[in-house]
């Protein structure tokens, strides 16, 4: 780890022990009324959804997702990045996750669900829970035309559901390419369940899925 980064840890590690506050309340999404029909035995997804620890943390439980990857999107296709960079919050790029997953246990629509009943609120612009900046927005990144469809429509369908105060700011954006993240940032829920970040801001989402969606939730993370 280098130096700089391990500040940057222990910054979110202070603030946590620190803030008031607790993860974003949980909110049964809706069903989506329009999936994405799969395209081969495995798919890719990409979610933005704030600190990409709390996202790949959750979706590694789900039951036929093979794979989370931390990592950075939504940026400049030729631009190399790392978390120290994207951090500055000027780049373009936004934490993000790369979901490989099995369309015939999990669709993409029920991934967008979960996504938003239990990782990341749609109405809060540029931040989710205490981490602010555009590095840690909320958006979709669809991979093909039917992610596209199903994505722009479960936004409209949000919005029209009621269950949330303020309007869906939740971006659909182009994908310029994946960039993972440095070792030490996956995998981080598991190998830290015991850390002040973890333990304030993303375990209650982990709660979240095993009651919200007992079918889907496995105890074991995937790889």
């Amino acid at each position: 780890m280098r130096h700089s980064d391990g500040i940057a840890l222990a910054f979110l590690a202070a603030l946590a022990v620190a803030s008031p506050l607790r993860a974003e309340r949980p909110i049964l999404a809706p069903v989506p009324a329009i999936d994405a029909a799969p395209g081969s035995k495995l798919e890719t997804a990409i979610f933005a959804g704030g600190c990409y620890w709390g996202v790949e943390g959750v979706f590694s439980h789900v039951k036929g997702v093979h794979l989370a990857v931390s990592g950075f999107a939504g940026g400049p296709r030729d631009r190399k990045v790392d978390y120290e960079r994207v951090s500055q919050g000027d780049t373009g790029f936004a934490e993000s996750v790369r979901v490989t997953y099995d369309p015939r246990q999990v669709s993409y629509g029920t991934l967008l669900r979960i996504f938003f009943s239990v990782i990341a609120d749609p109405t809060t612009l540029n931040y989710q829970g205490p981490d602010h900046g555009t590095q840690y927005r909320s958006a979709l990144f669809p991979l093909n035309g039917e992610q596209d469809r199903a994505a722009r429509a479960y936004l409209v369908q949000l919005g029209r559901s009621g269950l949330w105060e303020g309007p869906i700011v939740t971006r659909l954006e182009r994908f310029t390419g994946f960039q993972d993240a440095d070792d030490y940032h996956q995998n981080f829920l598991s190998k830290n369940p015991r850390h002040p970040y973890i333990l304030r801001w993303d375990m209650p989402k982990l709660a979240a899925l095993k009651t919200m969606f007992p079918a889907l939730y496995r105890d074991r993370p995937s790889a």
